[in-house]
């Protein structure tokens, strides 16, 4: 018997769990508009041993008869993550239980886990939400030649993805997904980067993906940016209104990159803004 337990907030009719799909490597150099000492002593308060890698959550909804996967992690790509499967079936989850797969945005450590080693989809049963301006940006030709090579790796796994999915593909607008569940667009990560807010019974929860990296330097300093964001300066408008936003209405979060704790609450900062992961935000 599997004795495994996982983080977990019950939001109205919904069980929201955040499943890790491991970490990866990712060095402060990666930052700009901080010093690397300055990037390592926040770390070091904050009680982060190892600087040089970052954590990546998966979230499992379950509620109104539904099996919602936000993001499902690397697929193992590029020797990061790829526990999130095992993660799954140990909460009793196989993958073609889950009927609703929706996407913060379309880099790897995101969407590296959609499909199986021969490119087709693990997630067979299930319909896949993505922002539109997503979809324009990682199929746009002249985006792809524009960038590294790496950069164009991302871009070919993005259309593989599509491509296996889309018989299955839905793109976002303002509406819920489903009652309770609505996107939030927040850009600058990438054009089309979404969080998803859940309202349920009272209770509220805003899934907000890749608002921070390493979110104790990033909610300390908002400005700070990663070399992963399309958009440094909207990526930061994005995230300087966000933090401002749940630390005034005492919202719980949870992200892509928090720590394995999986949920936070934004506190307001002599400079900037303090993350802890509490259950209770309105103490």
């Amino acid at each position: 018997m599997n004795h495994r337990s996982f983080a977990s907030r019950q939001i109205g009719d919904f069980l929201v769990t955040v499943l890790s799909d491991g970490n990866m490597a990712a060095s402060l150099d990666l930052l700009s508009g901080i010093d690397t000492a300055e990037a390592g002593e926040i770390q070091r308060v904050a009680g982060i041993t190892d600087p040089g890698h970052i954590q990546i959550n998966s979230y499992l909804i379950r509620g109104q008869g539904r099996t919602i996967l936000v993001d499902s992690g690397t697929g193992g790509l590029n020797n990061a993550g790829g526990l999130l499967r095992e993660n799954l079936r140990a909460t009793g989850i196989q993958p073609e239980d889950v009927d609703t797969i929706l996407l913060t945005h379309g880099h790897p450590d995101h969407i590296g886990g959609l499909l199986d080693a021969d490119g087709g989809p693990v997630y067979t049963g299930a319909e896949l939400y993505l922002h539109p301006l997503e979809a324009k940006y990682w199929q746009d030709d002249d985006m792809f030649r524009q960038a590294s090579e790496r950069k164009q790796r991302n871009f070919a796994l993005v259309r593989r993805t599509l491509e296996a999915y889309a018989q299955s593909l839905n793109f976002l607008d303002e509406n819920e997904v489903v009652g309770g569940i609505r996107p939030v667009w927040l850009p600058g990560h990438t054009p089309g980067h979404t969080g998803f807010r859940i309202d349920s019974g009272g209770k509220s929860l805003l899934i907000w993906g890749d608002i921070v990296h390493f979110p104790h330097i990033q909610s300390a300093q908002p400005s700070v940016s990663i070399a992963f964001d399309c958009d440094p300066v909207q990526a930061e408008v994005t995230r300087k209104k966000i933090l401002e936003q749940t630390a005034r209405e005492k919202q719980l979060v949870a992200g892509m990159h928090l720590g394995k704790a999986g949920f936070a609450c934004v506190q307001p900062a002599s400079h900037g803004y303090h993350i802890v992961y509490s259950d209770d935000c309105r103490e």
